[in-house]
């Protein structure tokens, strides 16, 4: 029986993560650590090669220095500042009185933070720019720590992921690079993998912001399945069938509306729950 896709990405990402810490690896030995065959390492390989991830050598493979460190379609080029503003501000209405809240390392989920300006709140992030925010009084703000990564000042490893286990959250904010109904919620950078995982898994609630461009799309690296959702926040430029079949999943879509002559002050935007 073939394996699902799903476990084929996760292989693929240990992979991936053995390559970061060795940066050479035989064949025989990821087959061996990864309980299974040769060909079909020989054949995930391939594939990591085809992303560009791997360079295929005599016995095994090496990593491609670069690839995973930084996030080549990162939301601060996918979206206007007006409008990662918008899926913001709509997010943190979302917020209740008392709530703990987990918010990844995206550029658009951590714009949340000023809009918080009326309740006692406790936030939860691995995302370093943070620090440099101006917080309202009822923010608790708490850091996973971790080691810090890229222009993002994303905090990872195993240090963020132990001190993450031990929290259980309201709602958790993740901004992805990519979601859809069939593919699953997507993340473009493998050392926030476990991370973005683990949020999702310690909270109550999920609720994921993307652009529009990102619905019904796929990326590297899988956080979970689209009925981990509970709530996607995006823009109105999203394919409406995309957005049907993850409505279809029972997942609640709140679309935010920017008009072209209101984004240099980012005021009287209008938001709606796309209708099914």
């Amino acid at each position: 029986m073939k394996n699902s896709k799903a476990i084929v990405q996760k292989r693929q990402q240990a992979i991936l993560q053995i390559l970061q810490d060795r940066n050479h690896v035989s064949t025989e030995d990821l087959a061996c650590e990864l309980s299974v065959s040769n060909l079909t390492i020989r054949r995930d390989l391939q594939e990591l090669s085809g992303q560009g991830f791997v360079r295929i050598v005599r016995g095994g493979a090496n990593l491609v220095n670069g690839t995973l460190y930084d996030d080549p379609s990162s939301d601060s080029e996918a979206l206007s500042e007006s409008h990662k503003k918008a899926i913001a501000q709509h997010a943190a209405s979302l917020i209740n009185d008392g709530d703990t809240i987990l918010i990844n390392s995206s550029t658009t989920a951590i714009q949340i933070l000023p809009y918080i300006t009326d309740k006692k709140v406790i936030v939860v992030t691995n995302n370093g720019l943070a620090l440099s925010m101006d917080l309202a009084p009822g923010i608790e703000l708490i850091f996973t720590g971790g080691e810090v990564r890229g222009n993002k000042k994303s905090m990872v490893g195993e240090m963020a992921v132990n001190n993450l286990s031990r929290i259980r959250a309201s709602k958790a904010f993740i901004g992805v690079s990519g979601i859809s109904a069939r593919g699953g919620i997507f993340t473009s950078v493998l050392q926030e993998t476990a991370i973005n995982e683990l949020m999702i898994r310690r909270s109550t609630q999920c609720i994921i912001l993307a652009a529009g461009s990102k619905i019904g799309q796929q990326n590297n690296f899988q956080i979970g399945s689209a009925r981990d959702a509970s709530v996607l926040v995006t823009d109105d430029s999203a394919e409406p069938s995309a957005i049907y079949q993850l409505q279809e999943l029972g997942i609640q879509v709140h679309q935010v509306s920017v008009q072209p002559e209101e984004e240099t002050d980012g005021t009287n935007r209008n938001v709606r729950e796309a209708n099914r």
